[in-house]
């Protein structure tokens, strides 16, 4: 049996764990919810729900991962030969396909998006015009269906260089981009008028807005930000190698991610109070 390639580094390991958690739950969803669920208040109790369920929950999956080198099907056959414990896989893959489907669309928008900033198409308006330039975007089925197209061979092209070539070395170069990008759009918020009262409103707790209904949101939140449950993460630590740490790298991904989710609403809430 050949032997099951991996990682190079350790910090392409981890910028590929980090690459799968971050996502629109961290830059779209996170803000939203810490603004209408107490701000403060609701940052608090995900920070509680990454703690105590997150972090053990990521290291159970690169424990399942790394010590079987397989995906989550084969590694609870092997965890459990003759149980029919590997029939939750299924479940785990519905899962990422309703995910996959939903992301694939919303990247494809981001590739129109960045289309039009190059031409130039995205200064000046109103906040009315870029409703309706959002609008036709989506009221064109054909062009939607181009840019998700593009996106998904975007994917395929680099999945198809394997895990050193393709998924290591973007992941490598795409997430310390994405904290660059992330700090420029936060000191610009910050220079902003408004920045002061949007750092208010975004973390002082205010707990009289924050109802059991918000509690759920934040654990579903930590869940959907960390994509734990859904066996990706056990697929990713199959491939690490054995003498990486398990409890430091789990905590790395959580409070890295967390942090991605803190610096979008810093960006996001002064820019919005202005």
């Amino acid at each position: 049996m050949s032997k099951r390639v991996g990682f190079a580094t350790r910090m392409g390991a981890i910028a590929a764990a980090v690459g799968s958690a971050v996502g629109l739950g961290n830059i779209w969803r996170f803000p939203y919810e810490a603004g209408v669920n107490g701000g403060g208040a609701f940052i608090l109790v995900y920070i509680i729900c990454i703690l105590v369920m997150g972090i053990p929950v990521i290291l159970s999956e690169f424990i399942i991962g790394r010590s079987t080198h397989s995906n989550m099907k084969a590694a609870l056959l092997k965890l459990s030969p003759g149980k029919k414990y590997y029939l939750f896989t299924y479940v785990c893959i519905l899962g990422s396909f309703v995910v996959i489907g939903f992301y694939s669309v919303v990247c494809g928008w981001i590739i129109e998006y960045l289309y039009q900033a190059a031409l130039g198409n995205l200064s000046g308006h109103t906040p009315q015009e870029y409703s309706d330039m959002f609008t036709a975007l989506t009221a064109n089925p054909w062009r939607c269906v181009g840019w998700t197209v593009l996106f998904l061979v975007i994917n395929f092209l680099v999945m198809s260089r394997g895990i050193e070539k393709g998924i290591e070395r973007v992941a490598s170069i795409m997430m310390p981009l994405l904290f660059v990008i992330l700090i420029i759009f936060c000191v610009n918020s910050l220079l902003l008028p408004g920045a002061s009262r949007g750092l208010r409103f975004m973390f002082e707790p205010d707990f009289s807005e924050l109802t059991m209904k918000g509690v759920l949101a934040a654990f579903g939140q930590a869940f959907l930000s960390l994509s734990i449950g859904i066996s990706c993460l056990v697929t990713y630590a199959s491939y690490y190698k054995d003498d990486m740490s398990l409890v430091k790298d789990a905590t790395t991904v959580a409070v890295l991610d967390t942090l991605v989710a803190i610096l979008s609403g810093v960006m996001i809430f002064p820019a919005v109070s202005e």
